[in-house]
């Protein structure tokens, strides 16, 4: 079974006037994977997915995979119409992936066995494995620990984006082995790491990605007082970073160093100014 663990950074999309810039997604794409990072996410929420065209979500997956390996890139699929969304499985399929993260349907609210049907009838599509993505607070519905029972007996379903909120499903997903146990909440990598869980899918990792690493390393190892030390030095970052919708303060933060320009798509925006000159006095702290 394929297994998913480590660091996986759920990357920006970068913008220009408007459109992609192409220069820019390669650049930090280099830049991340020098960092040691296990991979990336591509068109993900972090990657503003919902305002790309399915197009242009494509050709995001085809310049990353121009600097990263497959076998280290993730595609984010999402959407309520289901041949829209088989279609564009077929699409990525094409592509060497080495997953999908798939969330549930949003705005619909379906049933737990609507649900298991959902996710069954794209896992029985896909040739690659599937991550699933409980984020409530995104789609409206969660996900509940009887389906995603369900769901991890089926061969291609193997981890889980785990942004549900309750300590106890995560637990007990852990306990049960069945599946990868990402953590999808920058500031629960710590616990859900020592309680057992394989990694993390963190957006704030774009910023200091090698104290991530470091992070994880110092856990395998059993250091847990070094790990507590780097987590917390990081934490100030990680809540900074969602204190504007995301990835408003990350794109920001990227800007100050010329990797990127500080642009989103409408709905988003760029951060307020208090946010960003709290990023400012962070970072400029930071480096001292």
């Amino acid at each position: 079974m394929s297994s998913f663990s480590g660091i996986w950074v759920p990357l920006v999309t970068p913008f220009h006037q408007g459109e992609i810039d192409f220069p820019a997604l390669q650049a930090l794409s280099t830049h991340l994977l020098k960092q040691g990072i296990d991979g990336v996410v591509v068109c993900g929420t972090t990657g503003e997915a919902p305002t790309l065209s399915k197009d242009e979500q494509l050709q995001v997956l085809d310049a990353v995979l121009e600097i990263i390996p497959g076998h280290q890139v993730v595609m984010g699929l999402s959407g309520t119409h289901l041949p829209t969304v088989s279609g564009m499985l077929e699409a990525i399929l094409q592509r060497p992936v080495a997953g999908i993260l798939l969330p549930a349907p949003y705005y619909i609210r379906p049933s737990q066995a609507a649900l298991v049907a959902w996710f069954t009838e794209l896992a029985d599509r896909s040739s690659v494995p599937i991550i699933l993505y409980n984020v409530p607070y995104r789609t409206g519905i969660h996900l509940e620990l009887d389906t995603l029972r369900q769901l991890a007996t089926h061969p291609k379903i193997v981890a889980i984006k785990d942004c549900g909120g309750s300590l106890e499903l995560t637990l007990s997903l852990i306990a049960d082995g069945q599946l990868d146990v990402l953590c999808g909440e920058d500031a629960q990598i710590f616990s859900t790491l020592c309680h057992g869980g394989t990694g993390a899918i963190a957006a704030s990792a774009h910023l200091f990605p090698e104290k991530f690493v470091n992070l994880i390393q110092q856990i395998k190892m059993n250091d847990l007082s070094g790990a507590r030390q780097t987590f917390f030095s990081l934490l100030p970052m990680m809540r900074l970073m969602f204190t504007a919708p995301n990835p408003a303060a990350i794109k920001y933060a990227l800007s100050l160093d010329g990797l990127l320009h500080n642009e989103l798509r409408a709905p988003l925006l760029p951060a307020p100014e208090n946010v960003e000159r709290a990023v400012r006095n962070h970072l400029n702290q930071y480096s001292r």
